[in-house]
């Protein structure tokens, strides 16, 4: 039988959100590190997902986070940062940050972009104080052997997140109640 200590409370956050911190952009050379990583990370997605290209067409908007890292044991966290395109030209700079509660263990990274298909949910997102992630965002994934129909999501959803290059332990990249909020790099 073991007892849990504050001591051991804050260690096991403080290594939790020491690994949400890894690799995803704190304290970086700041918009060019991000620009960079956002157009590498465009470019993957049309590697890994080629019928993503339909939605860049059709989208006024996307906001690209290259890299989010997540870890959680226990209590779980994720944080990652990147820029919002328009008209393929960055406008703005966001930072994506997650908590939560329960039964779950395991860290992962992933990339995921979220088009914005209409201007009413574009303006949403920028003229908000912070934007959180709900059941308003379709999730359009590929599967082996599958294809995604573009039309019939951008038909349905004003938002819809495509969500990829996933590593790690946790099972299944969401981001329902994920924060974004504008930061300046």
């Amino acid at each position: 039988m073991s007892t849990y200590s504050r001591r051991g409370f804050i260690a096991t956050m403080g290594g939790g959100a020491a690994l949400a911190a890894c690799g995803n952009g704190v304290n970086s050379d700041g918009a060019a590190t991000i620009d960079a990583r956002v157009q590498s990370t465009i470019a993957q997605m049309y590697q890994e997902v080629p019928d993503s290209a339909v939605l860049v067409e059709k989208a006024v908007g996307m906001l690209v986070m290259p890299l989010v890292t997540e870890a959680s044991f226990g209590f779980g966290g994720a944080y990652g940062r990147g820029a919002l395109l328009v008209g393929g030209a960055t406008v703005d700079y966001y930072a994506q940050a997650k908590a939560s509660f329960g039964l779950q263990v395991g860290a992962q990274q992933y990339a995921h972009v979220l088009f914005f298909m209409t201007e009413d949910a574009l303006a949403d997102f920028r003229l908000g104080p912070g934007w959180v992630a709900g059941a308003e965002v379709k999730y359009a994934a590929a599967n082996e052997g599958e294809r995604f129909t573009a039309d019939t999501i951008t038909l349905t959803s004003p938002v819809v997140a495509v969500v990829f290059g996933s590593a790690g332990l946790i099972v299944g990249a969401t981001l329902e109640g994920a924060k974004y909020s504008r930061i300046i790099p």
